[in-house]
């Protein structure tokens, strides 16, 4: 091994039988990382753990199986996945996120800091910057979350840095744009029913589990009047996690916070194009009003990331994201048996 950075340890993840945590429990077993996982199993499902990694089901809230799992499995990072993502539902239902996203991560962290824990990752989102002034998006750009995920997310961020300075572990903040697709081998995908993602709503449609997509908004200020997104493959997302664990055990004395995106986007309008495209059908659309709260471009800066990793995407193409995600929705029905 090159340096100790390259030297894998022990990595707890948190909603690792989830969509994008199942996709980091992937790469890290690829990558030669002992790995287990911790899942209370309300959204994710134990098939999208691989065989040979130990599954955990229990709440990250709890101190002392997070205790016992430190102990059995030597744990020395964490990747936290764990938590409730749908933003309307976050509006309605405000309690539940600060309880899933903010009480319970610092439940996990405070475990982290008493077991000993030398790294934590976090899976944290685009939605800490509300509506930004200008695109694309830095991470400096003003943190003004408008609905409780991204507070929830924002928050924290805060409680990470304030526990990193005062008990010395060192953590790293990805912001997430829009994640889609799945595992190019169709080892794991978007399994979530009742899915609110535009390209994994396509997907539903495409191969008849829904009769059409809703595009909320055709008046914004963009090329074609609906909203812009940076789409980015989950497997590069979860390539990106190995990667920052590495640079965190490299330099345990520096802490990270680095966006998740390509840089660029695409309307509503041009993904519901390429599945066509792909499928070579043509999916029904239905015209509905905009959704309160959503920007009309959201579109990462990828410049630190790029800066600070050695991260070069290997699916930066949105119809082999389409491809893999139509893969994985074929998958998902012979898994589920039924169409």
């Amino acid at each position: 091994m090159e340096n100790d950075s390259k030297v894998p340890v022990p990595v707890l993840v948190t909603g690792g039988a989830g969509y994008i945590g199942s996709h980091a429990v992937l790469a890290l077993k690829d990558a030669g990382w002992p790995v287990a996982v911790i899942d209370n199993l309300s959204t994710g499902f134990a098939f999208a753990v691989p065989d040979g990694v130990p599954l955990y089901e229990g709440d990250i809230a709890d101190a002392e199986l997070l205790a016992r799992i430190f102990s059995e499995q030597g744990t020395r990072a964490i990747m936290h996945f764990a938590g409730s993502i749908i933003v309307p539902e976050s509006v309605e239902q405000p309690l539940k996120y600060y309880e899933n996203n903010t009480v319970k991560s610092r439940a996990l962290i405070d475990a982290a800091v008493n077991g000993g824990v030398e790294h934590f990752i976090f899976s944290s989102t685009a939605a800490t910057y509300g509506v930004p002034d200008s695109s694309p998006i830095s991470e400096d750009s003003p943190k003004s979350p408008i609905n409780p995920y991204g507070w929830s997310k924002l928050m924290t961020e805060q409680m990470l840095a304030d526990a990193s300075a005062a008990h010395g572990f060192n953590f790293c903040a990805l912001r997430y744009f829009n994640v889609a697709g799945a595992d190019p081998e169709a080892r794991s995908g978007q399994s979530t029913a009742g899915a609110t993602h535009l390209i994994k709503v396509a997907c539903e449609a495409a191969t008849g589990k829904r009769d059409g997509v809703s595009v909320f908004g055709t008046d914004y200020d963009t090329p074609d009047g609906t909203g812009v997104r940076d789409y980015i493959h989950v497997s590069d997302l979860a390539s990106a996690h190995v990667l920052a664990l590495e640079a965190l055990i490299g330099q345990p004395d520096r802490s990270l916070t680095m966006n998740c995106g390509y840089g660029k986007g695409f309307s509503v309008l041009e993904v519901l194009d390429a599945v066509d495209r792909v499928t070579n059908s043509k999916i029904e659309r239905r015209m509905e009003p905009r959704r309160a709260g959503d920007p009309a471009e959201l579109v990462s800066d990828p410049s630190r990331i790029r800066a600070t990793l050695p991260w070069k995407p290997r699916h930066d193409d949105l119809g082999e994201i389409i491809t893999h995600a139509l893969q994985w929705e074929r998958r998902l029905t012979e898994l589920r048996g039924k169409p």
